[in-house]
C-alpha cells in the first residue's frame, strides 16, 4: 500500500508541475529566473501584470517546486528548481524517441516514393520512338 501512495504523490507533483507550466506568464518568470535568483518585486515589475498577479503565480511555481523561495531581509527573493523540469524532460523522452523514430520512417518513406517516381518519369525517356 505505501507504493501506492508514493506513486500518488509522483503524480500529484507531476500534474501540479504540469499545471504551473500551463500559464505563460509562469514560464515566462521560470525563463526569467534562468538567469538566477531575483527578489519578488523585480520579477514582478518585469510584467505588465500587478504585483498581486505576480505573487499568485510565484506562490503556484512554489507549490509545484519549481521556484525557492528564502528572505533576505525584507525581501522574497526566488530561485529556479530545475527538478520538477528534469521529470517532465524523462517523460517527454519517451514521445521525444516515438516522434524521431516515426518521423524517420516516414522521412524515407516519402523519399522511396519519390525515387519511384523520378524512375517512372524517365523510363519513358529512354525507351525512345517506336518504330513498327
Amino acid at each position: 500500500m505505501r507504493d501506492r501512495s508514493v506513486t500518488y504523490s509522483a503524480a500529484r507533483n507531476q500534474e501540479a508541475t504540469f499545471q504551473a507550466l500551463a500559464d505563460p506568464t509562469r514560464r515566462a518568470v521560470l525563463d526569467l529566473l534562468r538567469r538566477g535568483s531575483q527578489p519578488a518585486g523585480q520579477i514582478a515589475s518585469a510584467f505588465t501584470v500587478s504585483r498581486p498577479a505576480i505573487s499568485k503565480h510565484l506562490r503556484l511555481l512554489r507549490r509545484a517546486h519549481l521556484v525557492r523561495e528564502h528572505r533576505e531581509g525584507r525581501n522574497r527573493v526566488y530561485q529556479l528548481n530545475p527538478e520538477p523540469l528534469r521529470a517532465v524532460d524523462s517523460w517527454i523522452e519517451k514521445y521525444r524517441v516515438f516522434w524521431t523514430k516515426s518521423l524517420d520512417n516516414l522521412k524515407a518513406f516519402v523519399e522511396a516514393e519519390y525515387e519511384k517516381e523520378l524512375q517512372s518519369q524517365e523510363e519513358p525517356k529512354n525507351q525512345g520512338p517506336k518504330i513498327k
